[in-house]
């Protein structure tokens, strides 16, 4: 399978707040279809070039690379089954790019049937947020067969700072879930602490200061929000709590129990539940520790 380089037609399946950005990424040198639930969100795309298609299936139909971008396991089935559905319109040998956060395992399912539409498809696992997909410096986890990879590494490379090949279909995904969970609970665990610090009358910034100082991990990218929050979310809780409820799943698939993301996962469901949950991290931990 070749490379998939400037002037492939591509298609694009979901273009909201992380699906827009990738889409006008790959604007550049390529002729790009798309399709959204709704269709005023693709507008300024549109003014740029976009083409716009109907449905999934008329997308997939047009491209010779297919990517989609939506929100969970429901509304992918939404946008691959079905007589307009991707699936439906995959063209033979076709590159079929999946970016939604859904789980392993029904990436996996969906992988088998792209397969015998006679396309090849992969999962890429998405680690930055917005503001990540709008400047191209996403870590992206790919799952799939090497030459699935290997056809889709030119173009992911311009969506992303890093594009690493994990394994099979569902192993990209796997491999974000398990980092979630541990970027969740360092997040939690620092901002407490900072909490704590400051319920005494230390000042905030002195003890992120020197968190940093001591080496931990997590405080080294959290002292800037611990502070002063910025007007644009760095990560969106509801997310990050979708991504701890998806690795629970997981985790119960494989007869495994994950008692400190269970834990997390009680405390981002307070966060949200608080009305906290698209705040920036210094917020993001705030509503469970005052309630």
């Amino acid at each position: 399978m070749q490379r998939r380089r400037l002037g492939t037609k591509i298609g694009f399946v979901g273009l909201g707040s992380m699906g827009g950005p990738l889409a006008g990424r790959l604007l550049y040198g390529n002729q790009v279809f798309g399709t959204n639930r709704t269709r005023s969100r693709a507008a300024a795309l549109i003014d740029r070039g976009l083409v716009w298609r109907d449905t999934p299936r008329e997308v997939a139909q047009a491209a010779d690379v297919v990517f989609s971008m939506v929100s969970g396991d429901g509304a992918l089935a939404a946008v691959t089954a079905g007589p307009d559905g991707i699936v439906a319109g995959l063209r033979p040998g076709a590159l079929y790019i999946d970016m939604s956060p859904v789980s392993p395992s029904a990436s996996r399912a969906l992988s088998s049937r792209v397969c015998s539409a006679g396309a090849t498809m992969v999962d890429a696992a998405l680690s930055g947020g917005v503001p990540a997909a709008e400047s191209g410096t996403l870590a992206i986890m790919v799952g799939g067969t090497e030459a699935g990879f290997r056809a889709a590494e030119a173009l992911l490379l311009r969506l992303g700072r890093t594009v690493t090949h994990v394994g099979g279909n569902g192993q990209g995904l796997l491999l974000d879930l398990a980092v979630n969970i541990s970027a969740a609970a360092q997040l939690l665990a620092f901002h407490e602490s900072v909490m704590l610090a400051a319920g005494g009358g230390n000042d905030p910034s002195v003890t992120a200061r020197a968190m940093t100082e001591f080496g931990n991990g997590a405080a080294r990218s959290c002292p800037p929000f611990a502070v002063d929050r910025p007007n644009q979310a760095q990560a969106d809780v509801a997310l990050m709590y979708n991504g701890i409820r998806r690795a629970l799943a997981t985790a119960r698939e494989s007869g495994l129990r994950l008692p400190v993301a269970a834990a997390v996962g009680k405390a981002l469901s307070q966060v949200e539940e608080s009305g906290h949950a698209v705040l920036g991290a210094a917020g993001r931990y705030e509503g469970a520790a005052r309630s």
